[in-house]
């Protein structure tokens, strides 16, 4: 398995974080928490898996919270509710990371995992590119991979579960430039923790020149720049047989023309 991210170095930066500036982590909590009340069913036993368990214990006090490491401490078939919290997009292996919450459910047991999605920073990561490539005439990697909400629903399918959902919401943020921006990211635990990343301090006249490409394309109404962060939210549920089963092909018992009000009109197949 491809070691994208250094986990000690993801655990550093964690440690670092403060909490008056996990933004991303309170936007999170109050988008799981609204699609935990749109569900009809009242869940006993809780599991959190986050890279910020102080933080998700105080929002959920009664679950049992854990961190995400590459083997979860989770026990088989004991919750009926798993949340994975803000780190699959720093998973080396997403795919394991979802089987695990899947064996740690209940039977009709539900998985929400939301973390950050492909075009989250894509500002600042053009921005860099553009001057690195002009300053050194290389590039190096600083922002991690983050999947694409087309790519990700067919992890839940991959994973094993049942009725898989993907969606994707959007929160926009200002900053007075980009090097606040980058001060911000390190305050909340989500700067470069990439394996493959530059091990000494980035030359000044690269950011000098990131941060006046960034003005220069991203500016807003304010004089401020904006920055994109985006939620991939995705939800399934662990496999049962009182859940809803495709019918077989052919098995229609009405017509769809009947249900749609309009004539059915059969193809012309003389030319086939």
């Amino acid at each position: 398995m491809p070691q994208i991210t250094d986990r000690a170095a993801l655990s550093r930066n964690r440690a670092r974080a403060e909490p008056e500036a996990l933004f991303l982590q309170e936007h999170a909590a109050d988008e799981l928490q609204e699609r935990l009340n749109e569900v009809n069913r009242t869940f006993k036993s809780v599991a959190i898996v986050t890279g910020f368990p102080r933080f998700w214990q105080d929002r959920f006090p009664d679950a049992k919270v854990i961190t995400d490491t590459e083997t979860l401490d989770l026990s088989q078939g004991a919750h009926d509710l798993v949340i994975h919290a803000m780190s699959l997009h720093w998973a080396n292996d997403p795919v394991g990371q979802l089987v695990q919450c899947r064996h740690a459910l209940t039977p009709d047991g539900l998985l929400l995992c939301i973390f950050l999605g492909g075009q989250t920073l894509h500002e600042l990561r053009a921005s860099l590119a553009e001057a690195e490539a002009n300053v050194t005439g290389g590039l190096s990697p600083r922002i991690a991979p983050m999947g694409e909400i087309r790519d990700l629903g067919g992890l839940l399918q991959r994973a094993g579960f049942a009725l898989p959902v993907a969606d994707s919401t959007h929160l926009t943020a200002s900053y007075v430039n980009a090097f606040h921006l980058m001060h911000d990211l390190r305050k909340m635990g989500e700067n470069n923790a990439l394996s493959d990343r530059i091990r000494h301090m980035t030359r000044r006249n690269v950011l000098t020149e990131a941060a006046c490409i960034y003005a220069d394309n991203f500016r807003n109404d304010d004089n401020r720049v904006d920055a994109t962060f985006e939620f991939i939210t995705l939800t399934g549920w662990s496999p049962d047989a009182s859940q809803p089963q495709p019918l077989r092909p052919g098995s229609a018992t009405a017509r769809l023309a009947d249900a749609l009000g309009t004539q059915e009109t059969p193809l012309d197949r003389s030319n086939d």
